[in-house]
């Protein structure tokens, strides 16, 4: 992500950035949107308008309230202190997550049926085990993260097994 290459690509140098249907979408949120617009089956959002807001809500949490503070950018700047940080980091924001999917899950964040909201826990659940958080005091959490991973799709597009994943963090 910090090569000149693709920087070209996405100029945060951040990943994710997607080719598709002509256009280069980064961040997250934008990419999930963009594909929900266009191939929706399988649904991400809820049709329900209150579950829609829940998943809404608690994909921001995620990807605006936690996933930041973690970015290589951020890292690079806490030096020594950086596993220190990114703990700190996560489980302030997994304290105020597991308060809400205390009220909102079923199987999943929102309810029995996968969403976008479940398509930013796995990564940030990942990154939560990279650094060595303490997941005990998240049930909820790691209960959903559970039977996302036994689903095939969140299976083989865990971070740890992609192809550009550092060898250290490989499946």
């Amino acid at each position: 992500q910090l090569s000149a290459e693709f920087k070209a690509v996405n100029p945060m140098q951040q990943v994710p950035a997607l080719k598709i249907d002509g256009i280069t979408l980064s961040q997250s949120l934008a990419i999930i949107h963009y594909l929900e617009d266009t191939r929706p089956n399988p649904r991400l959002l809820p049709q329900d308008p209150k579950k829609r807001a829940q998943v809404r809500m608690i994909s921001d949490h995620i990807a605006s309230g936690i996933q930041p503070l973690q970015n290589l950018s951020v890292l690079k700047q806490m030096g020594e202190r950086k596993t220190e940080w990114a703990q700190k980091c996560i489980a302030s924001g997994f304290q105020a997550l597991e308060q809400v999917l205390q009220q909102t899950a079923g199987r999943y964040c929102v309810g029995d049926e996968v969403s976008m909201a479940d398509l930013c826990l796995v990564p940030q659940v990942a990154n939560a085990e990279r650094f060595n958080v303490d997941l005990g005091p998240y049930p909820t959490i790691t209960r959903i993260n559970k039977a996302l991973l036994e689903l095939e799709a969140f299976k083989v597009s865990h971070p740890s097994r992609q192809p550009d994943t550092p060898a250290e963090l490989r499946a």
